[in-house]
Order: C-alpha cells, then structure tokens, then sequence
C-alpha cells in the first residue's frame, strides 16, 4: 500500500507555514463531555463514532477556531477487536474507523472553505493526523502509562494488532499518522516496523508518554527507545503526549541531545488519571495562562508541533496558538518551572 512518492514533505511544509511551530490540537474527549456525551465506556470516546458522530465534528471545528494547524482523529480507542466486542461486524468496524478520518477531513475542508471570504486570516490549512493509540490503551486497564504487557506480548503480536487499523486509515485519506502514548520500546520498535512493512507514504509521529520525566513509562531510556526510531525513514517527529506539563521543557532538551528529527510535545493539562479506578486524581496542573507562557519557551526549546492531550481545551489551544503566532507579550521569567 502507500503507492507513490513518500510525503513526508506535507508535514515540513505545515511547520515552515507555521513559522518554524505548528500547533496541535488538544482533549478530544474532554470537549466530547462538556457537550453532553457519555463516554465512561472501554472504547472511550471512539464511542461517539457509534452514538454521536456530530459531537465530534463540532469538537473539530472549535479546535480549528482556535487555531489548530493539526487535528486528530477520534480513533485513539477505536480498534477492531474493541468493536468486535460490541456486537459488530468487521465491516462496520472498519467502516468506523474510516469515519474517524472522514469527519476530521469534512470539518477541515469545511472550515477551509468558509476562510475564503476572511480577508488577511492567520490559519493554515490543517492536516489530518489519524490516532493510533498505544496496545495498552485498548486494554483501558491503564496499561499505557506502565508498559507492562505481560511476558505474552511479542513484537509480532503488536505489529498483527495494529496492522489492520493502520491500513484502513491510511487508506481513509488521512495525512499523517499519529502513534500516541507508546510506553515502551517494543511497541515502538513494533510501529517503526509496520510502517516499513506497510510501505506506508504518509508522514508518521510517535509520541511516548511518561511518568517519571526522565523515562518511558515502561523504565527503559528514552535513548534506547529513540535509537530505533530514529534509523526509520518513515518516522517524520517524535516527541510526547499526555504527559505532566512540567516535564516538557527537560524532556525536549532530551529529545533535541537524541534525534535529529521534529519534535512533537503535547501534554495533558497535569491532572493525573488513574487508569484501574477510571478517575481523574486532583494535582497540580496547568491553566490556559501558563499553556500560553510556556509554549513559546517549549518552541525556543526545540518543538515543532504543540498541542495539548487529555484535559486540555479549545481555549488551551486557543492560548498555545496565540504565543506561538506573536499575538502575546508573555513575561516568561515570571513564571518559574
């Protein structure tokens, strides 16, 4: 598949439009809940494909409202086996995680479309980048934020249970793919795999998480994990999602000591979710205002894309968008890490 030239090109040229630092778009299920969806269910908020397709092309065109330059899709949770367990066909299935794409694409276009007559307008055409979340977030036994699999998990096991569902996307129209929450180095070394095998064209992220700000969740080194990585033509950035934002700043400086590539950060808001009791713990966390301080100080760090993750909202991005196009004057120094 991925017949073609290679269009790694698509994602360089977003960032040089963006002026060196795209944005990225931000909680997708925390939008869905604030209009009313339901979502305490183990395919999350895929679980809107099904019920409430129109909620998430709503959450998509706020986001670009604000100012996303990238916008993900709903399939963080969506995989086949997970709408299999729900009663439903393999072609449904399917059928579903095109319409993951399809509803990105269709708020994209049409929130293009409606620029046309907004003369001197500072948006970039955004691109589609379909999720693909980590095993361990099928699994929702919070899993992603330990990497421990069990000693029954192979690499061929997590190349086979992403396979399907990077085709179908790919094959959706997606521009770019959107590894999320690898918590370890075999699942990583599994997705730089698939792409090579897959033949995939399409530019790639792989983003980690991490709980300590030092490692991958699984304790192994960011160094071993990005040594495979980064000896993949097919693995456009790298960076981190849903992580503390306080571990940002030292994690790109990691990064930029570590590859070569473009660096993607999107961190949650610092609220900690407990993935077994299915809860958000209180805690520290960033408010849109510090979003807004720090993003230009992650984008002088290093970062090419930023964006927020779980609990980060339109209006998170909405500050993120305005410090990276120069539209604040934000007093960096007095907001100390």
């Amino acid at each position: 598949m991925g017949v073609g030239e290679r269009k790694g090109s698509v994602l360089e040229d977003l960032i040089q439009r963006a002026g060196g630092c795209a944005v990225v778009d931000g909680g997708f299920a925390t939008q869905l809940e604030k209009h009313g969806a339901t979502i305490n269910d183990p395919l999350w908020s895929a679980l809107c494909l099904i019920k409430d397709p129109h909620l998430i092309k709503r959450v998509h065109m706020e986001y670009l409202e604000a100012g996303a330059d990238v916008l993900i899709t709903s399939s963080y949770q969506a995989t086949l086996p997970g709408f299999l367990s729900k009663g439903l066909s393999m072609e449904e299935a399917e059928s579903l995680l095109e319409k993951s794409v399809k509803l990105a694409i269709e708020a994209r276009d049409k929130f293009w479309d409606s620029l046309k007559e907004v003369p001197g307008h500072s948006y970039n055409r955004a691109l589609v980048a379909a999720s693909i979340g980590s095993y361990g977030a099928y699994l929702a036994d919070g899993s992603e934020y330990s990497g421990c699999y069990g000693p029954d998990t192979s690499l061929e096991k997590l190349k086979d249970f992403h396979r399907r569902r990077l085709q179908v996307l790919v094959n959706a129209g997606a521009d770019l793919l959107a590894f999320e929450t690898i918590p370890n180095k075999l699942e990583a070394q599994a997705c730089a795999e698939l792409l090579e095998e897959e033949n995939i064209k399409i530019p790639s992220w792989i983003c980690f998480s991490s709980v300590d700000g030092e490692n991958a969740p699984s304790g192994e080194s960011f160094e071993d994990c990005l040594d495979i990585l980064n000896k993949s033509n097919k693995i456009d950035a790298i960076g981190i999602n849903c992580a503390p934002p306080h571990f940002i700043e030292s994690l790109i400086g990691k990064f930029k000591r570590l590859t070569s590539k473009a660096i993607v950060v999107y961190p949650n808001s610092g609220e900690v979710w407990d993935g077994r009791a299915k809860r958000w713990l209180p805690s520290k966390c960033f408010g849109d205002d510090k979003f807004e301080l720090f993003a230009a100080r992650w984008r002088d760090a290093g970062a090419q894309l930023i964006g927020g993750c779980c609990r980060t909202t339109p209006s998170t991005v909405q500050a993120i968008s305005n410090a990276l196009r120069g539209l604040t004057e934000a007093n960096l120094d007095s907001y100390p890490l």
